[in-house]
């Protein structure tokens, strides 16, 4: 009998262990709003977006305003600080979306396609076929230039254009960085 007993206080341990473990469910892989993030005060603020829908309707595959909010990126009517405010606003998307990944990570073709669905929940915060990007697979500025990211860590994310002169690293250059 002496010889059962840890092997009988070890199997109720791990029973209890096992039916107090947090559980995963179906809601835990719904898209989340994006969360508001402070923005640098020489850039101003994108328009927010609008909220969710109410817990009894069916929440859509993503969420609606983003789309439509990317589809302004590199608009006429619009300048380059407002097209980086736009990518940070999708960058603060798919990390709402992702929490334990963070931001995108990889080289801007790879950044490009976690944005527009190939990603675990096939979330398309950027339409796949946006003018804005190129043959290449690149998210590009107002100029054909693509779009350099640079992460400075999992939640931050600095984002510069090339600027009119279409070369990085030079004063045009136009960065924002959370």
């Amino acid at each position: 009998m002496k010889r059962a007993f840890p092997f009988l206080a070890a199997a109720v341990l791990v029973a209890v262990v096992w039916f107090l473990w947090p559980r995963r469910n179906d809601s835990e892989l719904e898209p989340t709003p994006p969360t508001p993030s402070p923005v640098p005060a020489s850039v101003p603020a994108p328009p927010p977006l609008s909220p969710r829908p109410s817990a009894g309707t069916p929440a859509p595959t993503a969420p609606a305003d983003i789309p439509s909010l990317a589809l302004t990126l590199n608009s006429p009517a619009h300048d380059i600080a407002a097209d980086l405010r736009i990518l940070h606003e999708v960058l603060d998307a798919f990390r709402s979306n992702f929490p334990r990944h963070g931001n995108p990570v990889g080289d801007n073709r790879e950044i490009t396609a976690a944005l527009t669905g190939q990603n675990a929940l096939r979330l398309a915060l950027i339409p796949p076929k946006h003018p804005a990007i190129n043959a290449a697979g690149e998210l590009c500025d107002r100029w054909g230039t693509p779009f350099f990211f640079h992460a400075e860590s999992g939640t931050r994310m600095e984002i510069r254009s090339a600027g009119p002169d279409k070369k990085l690293w030079t004063d045009d250059d136009v960065t924002l960085a959370p």
